[in-house]
Parts: structure tokens; C-alpha cells; sequence
């Protein structure tokens, strides 16, 4: 019976065997499920629904036990098809707002994101930050901090800044900074950073920069404050949440867990991939290709302003998780947190 066919009866046991399972963290039996309300079959009757269920890769029986728990199969099919979400309560909401709103830059933003998601799901948040090189150039100051030392602060349409101390090998005077700064603003307004080094290249090699001093010292400082990584960082919260969950008990799994946590690149990978489909993704157990410890899912969902996906915002827990609330919190937060962008 291929799983678009399944019939009311079997969607409404496996549902039921995945709620079970969630709330209880044990095995689910045909006698439990057939005391819960709804249920008007005898045990035989639910023995061999949960047969059937088994059979098609939905279930399997952990062990000895005669209960049964959900595959990643499973899991799939009912997120795809079976849960009915729950919206974030008036309280949840509140506290989504009233934390993103009261940070005053990005990158408190983006980490206070992220502690709220571990807070109210408790499982890690993860938010994944915008790259430094794909942000929109809005301003440029420099300040000095020793003769030779100059700290460039790059601020981008966004919000987010960026610092970066410079060593100059060149005398330049703090009147000759703040031409400097107002000279590469007007000169870089709006273009992305990634294009921002091609512009300063472009005008190092116009002939005027060759006669005109303060210019070509400008375009030195803009080149050596411009040449920023291109590569996003990786912020979570929560991960001893995973010590609570009896999934992970066992010393092996968490191990392998916490070295995938480790290797930020993997992660960062996937919810990549959350950026280019530019809508939420759940990846469930194996279907992350994340963990080898298995047993773990990924919800996330994109986040940005009006002009572009900047980065993604989401939750990495246990597959025995609570799809109906974490679903609706990971997408409520994004939609916050691309509205707070709009006015950082």
C-alpha cells in the first residue's frame, strides 16, 4: 500500500503513534492507543493496523519491545501530511517581539534570535548570519587608534557592521580620514560589498588617482577595509538541550552528535540550502546527511529585508520533536526578524 493510499484509519493511527510517541518518549502499544479518545477498534484490530504501518516503513519495533516508535519515514509523512500546526500562543509571540525589538544592532539581533528559539522550544537555536561581503554598502568611518593603526567601521544597508583595524603604511591626518570616509561613502553607496573592492580597484586605476594624494590614500584604506571574509558565520544556542533528551543518552551518539555541531561547515551546508529555496525546510533523521549520530532534525527558514535572503534562522533538535509548535515558532521568528531588519 503506497503511502499516498493509505486510508483514514492508518493516517489517523500513525498521527496518533507519533503524538504518543513525542509526549511519552516510550514505545507505543496497541492498548495505549486504543484508550485514546477517537479509537472505536479492538486491540486486534489496532495490532494489525500498526502490522501494516510497520511493514510500509512507517513504524518499527525498537528492540524487543512490543511497542512501536516512527522511522524517519514516519516522521515525514506526517509532517508533510498529518500535523496540524499550532499557532504561537499571545505569550510566545510577546516574548518573539520583545526580544528581537530591543537589541540595537545585528548582531545582538541575530543571537538574541536564537536564544529565544532555544528558550521557548528547548532545543539549540541556530542562526545562520548574513555573509559580511553579500551586505549593501551604506557608510564608511575610520577612527585612529595609533599613529600607524586605523579602525575602519563598515556599515552596511542592513545593519550589520563590520570592524577591521588596519596597519597604514602612509601618514594621513584625521582631517584626511573624514575626507577619506565621506569620499569612499558617496563612492560605494549601495553597491554590495563583494562589488565594492571591484569599484575601488577600477578607480586605483584611473589616472587621477595617480595625481590626486588624499585619493589614492582613500582608495587604499576602502581596499584594505573592504577585504572582508566571504564566508557566514554559525550562532547556537542550546546544545546541552540534547543532554535532555533520551535519545542521546547513550555516550557514542552524543559524541558524534557534538562533533557535527563542531564542524560548523556541514551545518552550514544545509541550511544553505534553506537560503537557495528561499522558504522553510525540515530535514528529518538521515535526510539532513548532518549527523552521523542520526536521530536529529533541522526546521529553518530564511530571513532578510525587502532586497534580499540574508541569512536563515531555525532549530536543531531530536526527531522526537514537536513538530505542531516548533514549526509555527521557527516561521513566526523569521517573519519578525526580517521585520526588525527592516528598521535596524
Amino acid at each position: 500500500m503506497p503511502s499516498e493510499e493509505l486510508g483514514e484509519r492508518e493516517k489517523e493511527v500513525l498521527r496518533a503513534v507519533v503524538q504518543e510517541y513525542i509526549t511519552t518518549g516510550g514505545p507505543v502499544g496497541s492498548q495505549q492507543l486504543t484508550r485514546r479518545p477517537g479509537f472505536e477498534v479492538s486491540s486486534a484490530t489496532m495490532r494489525n493496523v500498526l502490522a501494516d504501518l510497520e511493514e510500509l516503513g512507517f513504524l518499527e519495533k525498537p528492540h524487543t519491545s512490543a511497542g512501536r516508535v516512527p522511522t524517519d519515514q514516519g516522521y515525514r509523512f506526517y509532517v508533510d501530511t498529518l500535523v496540524k500546526l499550532k499557532d504561537p500562543t499571545p505569550r510566545d509571540r510577546e516574548l518573539i517581539h520583545a526580544g528581537l525589538i530591543q537589541e540595537a544592532n545585528l548582531e545582538e539581533v541575530l543571537g538574541e534570535a536564537s536564544r529565544i528559539l532555544h528558550s521557548l522550544t528547548r532545543h539549540a537555536g541556530v542562526v545562520v548570519t548574513p555573509r559580511p561581503d553579500a551586505s549593501v554598502f551604506h557608510r564608511i568611518e575610520f577612527v585612529r587608534l595609533r599613529e600607524d593603526r586605523v579602525l575602519a567601521i563598515l556599515v552596511g544597508q542592513s545593519g550589520q557592521v563590520h570592524n577591521k583595524a588596519i596597519t597604514v603604511e602612509f601618514p594621513i591626518t584625521s582631517d584626511e580620514l573624514l575626507k577619506a570616509s565621506n569620499y569612499l561613502s558617496e563612492l560605494l553607496r549601495e553597491v554590495p560589498l563583494e562589488e565594492a573592492r571591484e569599484r575601488i580597484r577600477t578607480e586605483m586605476d584611473q589616472e587621477q588617482a595617480l595625481y590626486n594624494a588624499l585619493t589614492a590614500k582613500a582608495l587604499k584604506l576602502g581596499a584594505a577595509a573592504t577585504d572582508l571574509p566571504t564566508t557566514e558565520r554559525v550562532l547556537i544556542q542550546g546544545t546541552g538541550s540534547f543532554l535532555e533528551a533520551p535519545e542521546f543518552a547513550d555516550v557514542e551518539r552524543m559524541r558524534a552528535l557534538f562533533k557535527a555541531l563542531d564542524e560548523k561547515h556541514k551545518l552550514l551546508s544545509l541550511l544553505d540550502r534553506v537560503q537557495r529555496a528561499n522558504e522553510m525546510q525540515i530535514f528529518i533523521g538521515a535526510e539532513s546527511d548532518f549527523s552521523a549520530a542520526g536521530d536529529v532534525s533541522v526546521i529553518a527558514s530564511p530571513y532578510g529585508n525587502q532586497e534580499q535572503v540574508l541569512g536563515t534562522v531555525g532549530v536543531i533538535g531530536p526527531t522526537r520533536m514537536d513538530y505542531r509548535r516548533v514549526i509555527p515558532l521557527v516561521n513566526f521568528t523569521a517573519q519578525v526578524l526580517s521585520r526588525v531588519l527592516e528598521k535596524v
